[in-house]
């Protein structure tokens, strides 16, 4: 699903040229349109809002100053998320938080995400998932978000993350199970609840 706030790509372009030629109001549009998304990202990997909201910030004003030098190869988007994305990386290191991708999770697998998941309303569904990328490590938190949240391609976020595409496959596989084992210890509460035993 596509976030609420993509829109097309002759938009965007259409707002950097106008800040280029000194609309300060056209960034201030492109940032109303991408900081849920950018802000999403980074506190999914910084785990602390305060801290996220201030590396969010700093992604948008490191991306007004480079401004110039996008050339359009890609989307801004993708080429925004990769400034959070290195800005989130460089504020786990300072904290010596990294590299948090190499923590192994024990996992349960679940057969069938969707098929575990169905039970639940959707509401209650959605708050599970968010919780459980959350608390993935944080390279992991970042890939699961731009897949499905946003909706990029593996070739996208692989550009984003600077990896190769089997690279970034590799880590979707890996990412997905760790997930599914976290979900089953956010279901089975769930399923405690109303069996009245732990299946």
């Amino acid at each position: 699903m596509r976030h609420m706030y993509s829109m097309c790509t002759e938009t965007d372009q259409q707002l950097i040229k106008a800040t280029l030629q000194g609309d300060t109001r056209a960034y201030g549009k492109l940032v109303e349109k991408y900081q849920y998304f950018v802000y999403t990202v980074i506190v999914r990997m910084l785990k602390v809002p305060e801290e996220a909201e201030e590396v969010a910030q700093d992604t948008f004003v490191k991306a007004y100053d480079a401004l110039p030098t996008f050339r359009g190869d890609s989307k801004f988007s993708s080429w925004l998320y990769r400034i959070a994305y290195r800005k989130a990386l460089d504020a786990l290191r300072k904290q010596k938080r990294i590299p948090l991708s190499d923590v192994e999770v024990e996992t349960i697998l679940v057969a069938d995400l969707d098929t575990a998941l169905e039970q639940l309303q959707q509401k209650e569904r959605t708050r599970i998932i968010k919780k459980a990328i959350a608390s993935l490590p944080s390279e992991d938190a970042a890939l699961m978000t731009f897949y499905y949240y946003e909706d990029l391609s593996v070739r996208e976020i692989a550009e984003i993350m600077e990896l190769t595409e089997d690279n970034v496959k590799v880590k979707l596989f890996r990412s997905r199970k760790k997930l599914k084992g976290i979900l089953k210890e956010f279901i089975l509460p769930e399923k405690t609840k109303h069996n009245g035993k732990a299946i």
